[in-house]
């Protein structure tokens, strides 16, 4: 049983990552930086790159942010191997396996690809330039495509500091990494709350 996880988990964590890598190569490779494409009035493939978190948020410097993903990445794997080892229900192996996944995706955005692609100011980048990449190693940007436009309006007028400014929501831009960590955060919250309270303790009792 402790083997079907295992496999299991590292089924999910493969899959994502080939996902995750391959539409962002497609993305990188044929468009130019802020083209879109639309899919539907209310879903974009939108390509943006972001040097800091999910979502486009920027906190801390790119160096710092990269080795603390590698750091994480490595807890968290820990971590999952410890669940497989206890035996703990595959639903929330599974849930720790998406945020692994989502991880790991994003950190290979931000280990390789200023070095393996050139710029997408437009252009569309080349993998593999002849003049080397846009950026040194640990210093790529996260390549993000998925934007959902679900509303779009403009403010009424007489309405305090936003009056007449624009409105949309959905406006973050994301990728299939950043959907699987809040997915499996999501799922965790809602139904591993216990286990994941219990797991947690146990190895601060270690």
């Amino acid at each position: 049983m402790k083997y079907s996880k295992g496999k299991g988990a590292v089924c999910i964590v493969i899959l994502l990552l080939l996902l995750d890598q391959i539409l962002k190569i497609w993305i990188k490779t044929h468009l130019e930086l802020h083209e879109s494409i639309e899919i539907t009035p209310w879903f974009y493939l939108c390509f943006t790159e972001n040097p800091g978190m999910a979502f486009g948020i920027e906190v801390i410097g790119k160096l710092f942010l990269s080795i603390f993903r590698i750091v994480a990445v490595g807890f968290i794997g820990y971590y999952l191997y410890s669940l497989i080892k206890k035996n703990y229900p595959f639903g929330f192996i599974a849930c720790i396996s998406l945020i692994l996944a989502g991880a790991i995706g994003n950190i290979i955005d931000s280990i390789f690809y200023g070095v393996i692609f050139d710029h997408s100011y437009g252009q569309v980048a080349t993998l593999f330039p002849e003049g080397g990449g846009y950026a040194g190693w640990l210093h790529g940007k996260v390549v993000d495509m998925f934007y959902f436009p679900l509303i779009e309006t403009t403010w009424p007028d007489w309405l305090p500091i936003w009056g007449g400014q624009e409105f949309v929501f959905f406006r973050p831009i994301f990728n299939l990494a950043d959907s699987a960590i809040c997915v499996g955060v999501f799922l965790l919250l809602i139904f591993y709350r216990n286990t994941l309270s219990k797991s947690l303790g146990n190895e601060e009792r270690k």
